[in-house]
């Protein structure tokens, strides 16, 4: 990289733009004479051309030239995104206030009157110099300083994100004693995710940033049960009315606990993500889930995409209250549940991927 080599280098590079032999000879030996690296052009457009291939770290400009003056030659520099920042030093006979005013303002950093003394341009070469120098250590600096703030910023939000889930799998030995049902459903998640972003309606309301928030919000959809009681969470048989009301608490329990943090964060994404599945992804396509019997697109679709990840996981696997299905048994209880349970499209990804969901267990 340029920037590299100038932040390293003792060598300079100039480029001198001036239609007049003369001047373009005079200016290239005293510039040479101290040690820089010179490339003399006759024209507006040469120069763009040179420049384009090797950007120099300084130009130096004359106005009064046929075809592209130098102010339209300093507009392209200016517009060129890789040659934008080189400073520019007009070099012309015209003395008059306003042509010095209108040079400067087109970006011109400097303005040298024609006839010149050596003196003259080369205290003012080595000044621009040292400040683009200066200029592109303080870039250099900061980019690293961003890197390093982005790393430290990183590593306190994974820290963040290992200890909720530790928490979060705390809750979940107390019905999965093997603690991966979170692994399972969260990857289950993100493959719904990306298929329908890939292929559905709902590819315009899915983005990566999409995808990334709900394979971390999974975490938190049952956290809600820690407040319910062993002998109603555990229990090996059928629950009672009574019993499978006090399970479906577990859902606004969850909620209710991520509300209190979303008042102190709340334009975290995370936790609003997860406060919608929490809430909602035990409500079903048709309205009769619960805790708010909500139907159809009403349901925040990150809690329909939860909806099948959980049922598929929990068809999948062993529970105190039953055996472990097969994936085909579980592929056809879910597809039977489609516009009923589930939204049809996700139901449509989850067969479009069914191999993938079949691997994680």
């Amino acid at each position: 990289m340029r920037e590299y080599n100038l932040l390293n280098t003792k060598v300079s590079n100039i480029l001198i733009v001036d239609d007049t032999p003369a001047n373009l000879k005079v200016l290239s030996d005293i510039l040479k004479s101290q040690g820089f690296k010179v490339r003399p052009v006759p024209n507006g457009k040469l120069a763009l051309q040179t420049a384009e291939k090797e950007p120099p770290d300084l130009i130096l400009l004359d106005i009064m030239m046929p075809e592209m003056d130098g102010f339209e030659v300093c507009r392209h520099f200016k517009e060129n995104p890789k040659l934008k920042d080189i400073p520019i030093i007009f070099i012309s006979a015209l003395n008059e206030t306003n042509i010095i005013v209108k040079a400067l303002a087109s970006g011109g950093v400097d303005y040298i009157t024609k006839p010149f003394q050596f003196e003259e341009v080369n205290a003012r070469a080595n000044t621009h110099l040292k400040l683009r120098k200066l200029q592109l250590e303080l870039e250099h600096h900061n980019f690293y300083l961003q890197e390093l703030v982005q790393e430290q910023v990183r590593e306190i939000s994974e820290s963040q994100m290992a200890t909720i889930f530790a928490l979060a799998k705390l809750a979940e030995y107390r019905d999965d004693d093997t603690g991966s049902h979170l692994i399972r459903t969260r990857v289950f998640c993100k493959l719904l995710a990306i298929r329908l972003r890939e292929a559905s309606i709902y590819k315009d309301h899915i983005d990566s940033k999409f995808i990334d928030t709900i394979y971390n919000s999974v975490i938190l959809h049952d956290i809600g049960k820690v407040g319910i009681p062993d002998h109603v969470l555990l229990k090996p048989g059928k629950l009672t009315p009574e019993e499978f009301e006090i399970i479906k608490k577990h859902s606004l329990i969850g909620a209710k606990t991520i509300e209190e943090v979303l008042k102190n964060y709340t334009k975290n994404e995370f936790l609003q993500m997860g406060l919608s599945i929490a809430r909602s992804h035990h409500e079903k396509w048709n309205g009769s889930g619960y805790p708010d019997g909500i139907s159809g697109e009403n349901i925040p679709l990150c809690a329909r995409i939860m909806a099948v990840a959980d049922v598929y996981d929990a068809l999948r696997t062993k529970r105190v209250y039953k055996p472990a299905f097969t994936h085909e048994k579980s592929r056809e209880i879910i597809l039977s549940d489609s516009g009923k349970h589930f939204d049809p499209v996700i139901v449509q990804a989850f067969i479009d991927i069914e191999n993938k969901f079949n691997a994680e267990i």
